[in-house]
């Protein structure tokens, strides 16, 4: 039997690694024809790094990136408003938030897979459905047979498109660069994430590695189209430090996209078919959970695969994890709007009750994050 995995990225490389060491043989469709270190940093919160510690991958992920070990939202000035001390959750999880580079993440992952099992320059255009099996046709004109379909091929994803009802993508109406640069942040936040809120948009930055930042803006985008917006105009009013970040990237290290996500769907699997990741439930970053719950998606659904059969096993898996997800989306998506309120009054009514909530509110919402199910 042989699984067949749509999309090399995050969450479909997880998913080979785990289904793998259950013992399960796969094979992974990448559209891309090289694998390069692409991409800008990325978060793996606790949820996620407790997967990787269990793939046996924790080490190796860790001493790649840099630990984040405090959640720091600020005004523009930098000023605080929250703070949250993830320590708790270092002790009794045993593992620490880690930021990374994407594309250092993506190698570590693709070196822990048989290379024979990954297929390059196999971008999917057709899922066609015959007796019994599908017919996976591609762009280079190659079709092949398969038994079980794994959807992983993101928000645009052509599995969804061809074998599952209409679904609806969501614009946030913002837009957001993302960059990496090379820079010495001043040591009490080399282990924090600070997100700043101005009336301007949020501004982001973690370490990543030694003297290396990764960073990331959003602005409401009603106004403007995204090829037209330039960084500097909309972040003047923040914090020194912040203008620095943005001016020390190079502009081919700086990435703009809009910001969108899938409206929760009914079904995640369909027979033999079944989507992970942003596949199935695409959530805004509001939040930075989106790789890691796809990286979630790739633990429980091997784990459903080593118990039921098949086909049991991906209705299982939506069973599972369909509310945790959705959840994370429609928090993402109202976190998004709040957080870029214009009016003034709004605005300090918002950052009020930021300071005012309890922290413990805060630690039960990640401990409920960041708790894996049992299966």
């Amino acid at each position: 039997m042989i699984i067949d995995i749509i999309g090399g990225g995050i969450g479909g490389l997880t998913t080979a690694i785990a289904l793998e060491q259950c013992g399960c043989k796969v094979r992974i469709f990448e559209g891309a024809q090289f694998i390069k270190p692409v991409g800008a940093g990325i978060i793996i919160a606790s949820n996620a790094m407790q997967v990787f510690d269990r793939l046996g991958l924790k080490e190796e992920v860790m001493n790649c990136g840099n630990s984040v070990s405090t959640l720091n939202i600020t005004q523009e000035n930098l000023n605080l408003l929250s703070r949250i001390d993830l320590s708790s959750f270092e002790r009794k999880f045993g593992v620490k938030n880690t930021a990374i580079h994407r594309g250092t993440l993506q190698r570590i992952l693709i070196n822990q897979i048989e290379k024979q099992s990954i297929f390059l320059d196999h971008e999917l255009s057709a899922v066609t459905k015959t007796e019994d099996k599908h017919i996976l046709e591609f762009t280079n004109g190659k079709k092949i047979e398969s038994s079980f379909i794994i959807g992983a091929d993101g928000l645009n994803s052509i599995v969804r498109k061809q074998a599952f009802s209409l679904t609806h993508k969501r614009s946030a109406n913002q837009i957001c660069w993302r960059g990496v640069t090379d820079y010495e942040l001043p040591v009490k936040h080399q282990n924090e994430l600070i997100e700043a809120w101005g009336r301007t948009g949020r501004f982001g930055f973690v370490q990543i590695a030694p003297k290396k930042v990764y960073w990331y803006a959003l602005k409401a985008s009603s106004k403007y189209k995204v090829e037209e917006a330039n960084i500097q105009d909309f972040f003047k009013e923040f914090n020194p430090l912040v203008k620095k970040l943005i001016q020390s990237t190079k502009t081919s290290d700086i990435h703009l996209a809009d910001i969108q996500d899938l409206k929760p769907i009914r079904n995640w699997c369909h027979g033999t078919v079944c989507l992970i990741g942003d596949a199935a439930h695409a959530a805004t970053p509001n939040m930075g959970q989106g790789a890691c719950q796809a990286i979630e998606d790739a633990y429980v659904l091997s784990k459903c695969i080593n118990k039921y059969e098949l086909s049991l096993a991906f209705k299982q898996f939506q069973s599972i994890r369909k509310t945790k997800a959705n959840h994370v989306v429609n928090l993402s998506w109202t976190i998004g709007k709040i957080s870029h309120w214009t009016n003034p009054i709004a605005i300090e009514i918002r950052n009020l009750l930021i300071k005012i909530i309890p922290n413990s509110i805060n630690k039960m919402q990640l401990k409920k994050l960041f708790k894996l199910p049992e299966i």
